[in-house]
């Protein structure tokens, strides 16, 4: 017997095996690539939950970061207003010792207030008048 006789009925055994062999790498390889699309699909649904959960994260601290820069604002807003009082009261102060002093200073020169003048220019106005209504009392 030759080789090739030997070979052929056991060749079926062997196209069987290569068969069986064959059918095994498929299914396994089928499985290999069901597996992927269910880790895809998976992988795609947990980015999707995760990006979610960043996004309501997210939100959480703009809120409470949101809370507490109004609550600083205030704070400083606050502060500004008392320093603006403060200032604007202190400024009231200057310009009335101002006034105090230039109007001694004044004084002490002979030089007159606006309102001291005016006064003086209604006395006037007042005395011509008495002077017109006494002559021509006289004249008549």
């Amino acid at each position: 017997m030759s080789d090739h006789e030997k070979d052929t009925p056991s060749s079926g055994a062997d196209h069987d095996k290569d068969a069986q062999l064959a059918g095994r790498i498929k299914d396994s390889a089928r499985q290999i690539w069901l597996a992927g699309l269910g880790a895809y699909t998976k992988a795609e649904e947990d980015a999707g939950k995760f990006f979610d959960r960043l996004v309501n994260e997210g939100e959480e601290l703009e809120n409470k970061t949101r809370g507490v820069v109004e609550r600083h604002v205030k704070n400083v807003e606050g502060r500004v207003g008392e320093v603006k009082d403060r200032a604007t009261g202190t400024w009231d102060r200057l310009e009335g010792l101002f006034d105090q002093r230039v109007s001694g200073a004044l004084r002490r020169l002979g030089i007159h207030r606006r309102e001291d003048i005016e006064a003086l220019e209604e006395r006037i106005a007042t005395l011509e008048a008495e002077i017109e209504a006494l002559k021509k009392n006289q004249d008549s």
